[in-house]
């Protein structure tokens, strides 16, 4: 583990993730997310963007291959109902020897390394929690520990992107968050030849046919407004495959079990 120390207080870093994530189709939106982190004159600073859309459709994926694009390292904080503003930032953890030693949090470890950090599900923290974030989302740049007494200014080339889910269990963005959380990049359901591309990518040891027929059943289930994602595409067509090895029947025979067993009964309707 890293460690740094900051004004003679020593923080033991997170490590960065390495993810085995492609993004795969709609180049434009993985172009308006690297054009919001550019620096474009030595006045200037980066926005903090935020990818909007529904559970499943690759918003972690596309921060993250953007991340790797510009050759960073990436660090991801998974948000919840829970998080306080000192999961953020640093907290307090006894040593090996018994004393009281100090984690930096990812989000820290993204701003000391230069590093780039995947705030996902932000829409999921309190306002106590993004109160916590203000000073380091404007043109200050920086965190304030209350636990250390540390103020944490970040790396010029720190960059931040925030995940956000349209479902109802999401608290409401505070207002002078929502305004430093500029600009908004919707990410919507891929076309039907970009959503084949995907699970090919995904399921490379899958056969063309079962792949059309999950894709097909994907693209009525966009057209009646249903939250069924790629993701779920990936999982009933893999779902499919396992219990061909294990029956030796045909997959598109298996199907509809998969379906059921990954959606519900429900989502039948889509199935031809």
């Amino acid at each position: 583990m890293e460690r740094i120390t900051i004004d003679d207080i020593n923080l033991t870093l997170a490590n960065p993730v390495k993810l085995s994530l492609k993004w795969v189709g709609q180049g434009e939106l993985l172009k308006q997310l690297l054009a919001a982190w550019m620096v474009i004159d030595e006045r200037d600073i980066p926005f903090n963007p935020r990818l909007i859309g529904k559970p499943g459709v690759g918003k972690t994926t596309l921060a993250y291959a953007a991340a790797r694009t510009l050759g960073r390292k990436v660090y991801l904080f998974q948000a919840t109902m829970d998080t306080r503003p000192e999961d953020l930032i640093v907290t307090p953890v006894i040593g090996p020897d018994g004393k009281i030693q100090y984690a930096a949090s990812s989000l820290v470890s993204a701003m000391v390394s230069g590093g780039v950090l995947i705030l996902d599900e932000g829409n999921r923290m309190s306002e106590k929690a993004w109160a916590s974030l203000a000073p380091l989302l404007d043109d200050r740049r920086y965190v304030e520990s209350i636990i250390t007494g540390l103020r944490i200014p970040a790396h010029p080339d720190f960059r931040i992107v925030v995940t956000m889910n349209e479902d109802a269990s999401t608290f409401e963005v505070p207002e002078y968050i929502h305004s430093r959380l500029q600009p908004q990049i919707y990410i919507d359901f891929p076309e039907a030849d970009e959503e084949l591309h995907i699970l090919k990518e995904n399921l490379p040891f899958a056969g063309s046919a079962i792949l059309k027929y999950v894709v097909d059943f994907l693209q009525r289930a966009h057209a009646a407004d249903e939250l069924y994602s790629v993701r779920d595409g990936i999982n009933i067509a893999r779902y499919a495959l396992k219990m061909m090895a294990a029956t030796e029947k045909e997959p598109k025979e298996l199907l509809p079990l998969a379906v059921e067993r990954i959606l519900g009964e429900e989502a039948l309707r889509y199935l031809k």
